[in-house]
């Protein structure tokens, strides 16, 4: 798991609409729904300030979070947040109710190590080709990141999924071909015989 869990308390809407929402957003509460499972979606209002404060934290939406609705408590993993393109403001969460057996996609950073050991060491650059990557995995087992360890790659090296291990469970959504994730490159004005070395090939 990214983070450990964390608790909301929430207040289930009983109206809906751009008038209701404009009003909540007025007194410092988010519209939200809570849906899947099979089940009714569930439109409640949060607390302004905990869903930004939890936003700002990092890990948002690959951190399973307990929702408190009138003494009910709901698992839920946040799926999409919107936000006010001028103010940077938190305008709606979308939640998804997740179960020990619930499978979710989920966009996973990308962490590079051991770059010293590796062509960078010399002068080669990173070529980050994939910040995140797509998995699909249990609710209960998403991974904070995956690491992908430099050692040992000069530069020319391309880097793809099948140089990650993955934990149990966590399978990349794109399974069709061994796609690239970094290249190690040679810096600009290096020698030509280098850069042409460098061209990886194409996912």
């Amino acid at each position: 798991m990214s983070q450990k869990t964390y608790e909301l308390k929430a207040e289930a809407r009983e109206r809906v609409g751009k008038g209701s929402s404009r009003e909540l957003r007025r007194n410092g509460f988010i519209p939200a729904v809570i849906y899947g499972d099979k089940q009714e979606p569930l439109s409640i209002a949060l607390s302004t300030n905990e869903v930004t404060k939890r936003i700002h934290a990092g890990g948002f939406m690959t951190t399973i979070a307990t929702i408190e609705v009138d003494g009910k408590k709901i698992q839920v993993l946040p799926k999409d947040y919107q936000l006010d393109p001028v103010r940077d403001f938190t305008m709606h969460v979308d939640f998804l109710r997740v179960s020990k057996n619930t499978e979710v996609t989920v966009d996973v950073p990308v962490h590079f190590i051991n770059e010293e050991k590796s062509g960078i060491k010399i002068g080669g650059v990173l070529n980050i080709v994939r910040h995140t990557v797509e998995f699909q995995c249990p609710a209960n087992a998403i991974p904070e990141f995956i690491t992908v360890d430099l050692a040992g790659h000069k530069i020319g090296s391309s880097l793809h999924i099948s140089h990650v291990t993955l934990p149990k469970g966590v399978k990349p959504v794109i399974t069709d071909r061994d796609f690239t994730i970094a290249t190690i490159v040679a810096p600009a004005g290096g020698v030509e015989e280098e850069q042409a070395e460098e061209t990886p090939a194409s996912e």
